[in-house]
């Protein structure tokens, strides 16, 4: 029969790829159990892995078979999302666990389409996921997703119900509105219609409401600060020197109102040749690492300028839906891993576990 320390000692020495610390310490190990040979347990994860489950458990199971008198594993892998911190005073979304801002200092960055693929991501690993579309004078989520001809349905004249496409639940004031018709709207306006878009939307146990943002640090932004429960942000750069100015101003308004980044992702890091396959960095290279390392915040990772990606946004099947075995729907995967993991690792969200207090008159 083998050492059950032996045993803990294994799963002690074994680090998670995804968080670069000990599963033990984040007690990611559950109901550990050896009758014989055998050893059988449960790995719950704090984050969505569904593409990693398989790598997770061969690795457990090797390293539990090198420890004497072990012959037979049994390890069952599984993911749970809970909700985490937000800013103080600001309630939680019905329905909503963990809300991630997408942002931009400016615009033509690719941060739509990125927040598109980094929700599609996120859904194929086995979350549930909804995308609202911030964007009151331009939206784009209903062309991107692919579901620009549909309309939400409200059952009670109240709320209405998100589209639903690729699993992924989406929202946008594209939807309501004639697609030709322009947002003549002040802030005030807008900021109010995000507000009915957040709040009314019936979301449906989601794990990660991601919201793609309009670019700039206007109304919309200050508003989502304020009153929305915001898990953190990710910002959307290009390597360019007037692209990092803004996104840096992105980066510090967010970190005045109290909101967490959560990483830069840099888009359009490097051109691919359509003809040969030659990369070269037309818009400068390293302005995202360089930046990182100014704030203390991580470079999430580095998309292509790659044809593909446009080709496959402009027909409404993004290309983690479009190709999600690919090169590139693998990079949007590891994206959405690191963002997941960033989130898991913030403080949990205890506040409708506490009881209401209610005074009475005798």
């Amino acid at each position: 029969m083998p050492d059950l320390s032996a045993i803990q000692a294994a799963l002690d020495a074994l680090v998670d790829a995804n968080t670069g610390k000990p599963y033990a310490a984040a007690k990611a190990f559950k109901n550990l159990q050896a009758d014989g040979g055998s050893v059988s347990l449960d790995v719950l994860l704090g984050y969505p892995a569904q593409s990693r489950f398989g790598a997770i458990r061969s690795e457990i199971e090797t390293a539990l078979k090198a420890v004497p008198g072990v012959e037979r594993v049994a390890v069952n892998v599984a993911s749970q999302v809970v909700s985490h911190a937000v800013q103080r005073g600001v309630p939680l979304l019905n329905g909503v666990k963990n809300v991630i801002a997408v942002a931009s200092g400016k615009g033509g960055v690719g941060k739509s389409t990125t927040a598109a693929n980094l929700a599609l991501a996120l859904a194929a690993e086995g979350a549930r996921v909804g995308l609202l579309d911030a964007d009151i004078y331009g939206p784009s989520q209903p062309l991107l997703m692919g579901v620009a001809d549909q309309r939400p349905v409200s059952p009670d004249n109240k709320h209405i119900e998100p589209i639903v496409n690729y699993g992924v639940q989406i929202m946008s004031i594209g939807f309501l509105i004639d697609p030709e018709q322009p947002m003549v709207w002040r802030g005030p306006m807008v900021t109010q219609a995000l507000q009915q878009l957040l709040n009314d939307t019936l979301w449906d146990n989601v794990d990660y409401l991601v919201i793609d943002l309009p670019p700039g640090t206007g109304d919309i932004q200050l508003t989502l600060s304020q009153k929305v429960p915001v898990t953190g942000a990710v910002i959307v750069t290009t390597p360019q020197d007037i692209a990092l100015l803004d996104a840096r101003k992105g980066l510090k308004m967010f970190e005045k109102v109290g909101v967490p980044i959560l990483g830069i992702v840099e888009n359009m890091s490097m051109h691919i040749c359509s003809n040969c396959g030659h990369a070269e960095p037309i818009f400068g290279e390293g302005g995202g690492a360089k930046m990182c390392a100014e704030y203390g915040v991580d470079l999430l990772g580095q998309l292509p300028l790659d044809l593909s990606i446009r080709l496959q946004a402009d027909t409404g099947k993004p290309t983690v839906a479009a190709d999600p075995d690919g090169q590139i729907a693998e990079l949007y995967k590891a994206i959405a891993r690191k963002v997941a993991v960033k989130v898991a690792e913030k403080a949990q969200d205890f506040s409708t576990k506490f009881p209401k207090i209610v005074i009475q008159k005798d």
